[in-house]
């Protein structure tokens, strides 16, 4: 329905302008309080219905230590890097297999992403399980520090 005259105008002269009782307009008396206020008491079964989930904690964080994050390298690079290294003195070539410690260029994980040409004995902490097929495939071996 559409108003003539805005509800103000004709409201003037009364005490309340349609607030019911003088005292229910001020501050935030007559709703119970601000916000959240009276969550844990007068508002809890508002709190139930739609807020259920407003109190109390859900899951658990693990603990730092358990959570890791090896330095991982693929097999692809280290074929790249392989004649550096040997002339490095970091990969040892005996006979015809070149023995590599990953974990000595920083490095605690190998995957297996790219290819090798030559046979390998790489050591590190871990290998995924795609790498140890590829290594072995090449006629190299694992190695687990």
């Amino acid at each position: 329905m559409i108003r003539k005259r805005k509800k103000i105008t004709k409201m003037r002269g009364s005490r309340t302008v349609g607030g019911g009782s003088s005292k229910k307009r001020r501050g935030a008396g007559h709703r119970g309080g601000r916000g959240q206020a009276g969550g844990h008491k007068h508002h809890w079964t508002w709190i139930v219905k739609y807020d259920p989930e407003h109190f109390g904690k859900r899951g658990f964080k693990r603990p730092r230590k358990l959570l890791k994050d090896p330095k991982t390298i693929n097999l692809g690079e280290i074929q790249e890097k392989l004649p550096e290294l040997i002339k490095e003195g970091i990969a040892k070539k005996e006979k015809n297999i070149i023995i590599l410690d990953v974990t000595s260029i920083g490095y605690e994980k190998v995957l297996g992403r790219g290819k090798i040409t030559e046979p390998l004995h790489l050591k590190a902490h871990e290998f995924s399980t795609k790498a140890e097929k590829k290594i072995e495939e090449a006629g190299g071996k694992t190695e687990t520090i």
